[in-house]
């Protein structure tokens, strides 16, 4: 069911759902969160409304969203309210805001909140330089970006790096999830040996690249390279090399990838392209402040542009020869008794004297 309230207040909308809830059902109830979504009128917005309500059927929550548009126009608030088969399973409120209200987000969204429930921001395309110190960022537990979605992927990256505030994240990071347990079961089977360095092929206008690299950067304190794909989308290949061989995982279709290791036959996995709704789910199942993405992010910097190549082993010393040890000297022959000869004699003697 759809509602349209053109040209209202929020105290109208307000009153139009507590009608809604008392005639058709406990339709705002049982919510763990609020979800606000900020974009700007256009088609996108149905695409978020759409990624939204599908990640509702495992979070039930209210949805918020902030579709701004022309400044120039006069100030009108235009409100539509979405229930049962058209909003999952939460209620959508959607808000366009013209003219000066389109830059009052936030009082018109504070009035719409659920009550001791967290509340939950989310720019599906391009986001303020600074989430945490944006209106709607300061009444947000999380904050979820997608550096993925903005004109310059790279430089939104670099953005959030410097900005980063605990309880941000961004979608960009999300999509590594696969990538990042394939790799580390990988690593879990013999031989059990350290990973010398890492390499990252991908778009050049991938950030989940330049996570993926940050992230082995900062766990495994090694050389990280980041190269450049010549075809294919997203992440292309992951290099990590070990004394035995190396663990290669190749994606050149965004669809299935095959990894290979030595003393393990090749094996086929299932890399698939995640999509918005699937990695929006994965983020409002946590609240709390994501410490493996900030590290990875911060380790970004630490990646060398290119291939690079495992150090070599160091040689060992040469061992030096212990000196030879002195023989111990043979003992003395005993000399013969001095005596021993005319006591032979003596007997002789007499035993012949005997004998006459």
């Amino acid at each position: 069911m759809i509602i349209d309230l053109p040209s209202t207040t929020t105290a109208q909308v307000n009153s139009k759902l507590v009608e809604v809830r008392e005639t058709g059902g406990a339709v705002a109830l049982g919510r763990v969160l609020t979800l606000v979504i900020v974009t700007d009128d256009s088609a996108k917005t149905e695409e978020a409304i759409q990624a939204a309500n599908e990640a509702s059927r495992e979070h039930p929550c209210r949805v918020i969203v902030l579709a701004r548009g022309a400044r120039k126009a006069a100030a009108r608030l235009d409100a539509q309210i979405r229930v049962g088969g058209d909003a999952g399973a939460s209620d959508v409120i959607v808000l366009r805001l013209y003219g000066q209200l389109a830059d009052q987000a936030a009082s018109c969204v504070v009035p719409l909140l659920l009550p001791d429930a967290p509340v939950v921001a989310w720019w599906p395309s391009e986001a303020p330089d600074v989430p945490s110190e944006d209106s709607i960022g300061q009444l947000a537990t999380r904050r979820i970006t997608d550096s993925a979605a903005e004109k310059n992927p790279i430089k939104a990256l670099e953005q959030r790096r410097k900005s980063y505030s605990d309880g941000d994240s961004d979608l960009a990071w999300t999509r590594l999830t696969n990538w990042r347990a394939q790799l580390a079961a990988a690593l879990d089977l013999p031989p059990h040996e350290k990973v010398t360095a890492a390499n990252v092929v991908g778009e050049a206008d991938s950030p989940s690249s330049e996570l993926l690299a940050g992230w082995f950067a900062s766990r495994l304190n090694v050389p990280v390279g980041r190269a450049k794909a010549t075809s294919g989308e997203g992440i292309v290949q992951v290099t990590l090399q070990r004394r035995s061989g190396a663990v290669d995982l190749v994606r050149p279709d965004a669809k299935t990838g095959t990894l290979t290791q030595p003393g393990q036959p090749d094996r086929r996995i299932a890399l698939q392209r995640r999509s918005v709704r699937d990695c929006l789910a994965e983020e409002l199942r946590r609240l709390d402040p994501d410490e493996i993405y900030k590290d990875a992010l911060m380790a970004v910097p630490k990646v060398t542009k290119g291939r690079v190549a495992a150090p070599a082993a160091a040689k060992p010393a040469a061992k030096a020869k212990a000196p030879a040890k002195p023989k111990a000297a043979e003992p003395a022959a005993e000399a013969p008794a001095a005596d021993a000869k005319p006591k032979r004699a003596a007997s002789k003697k007499a035993t012949a004297k005997a004998d006459s």
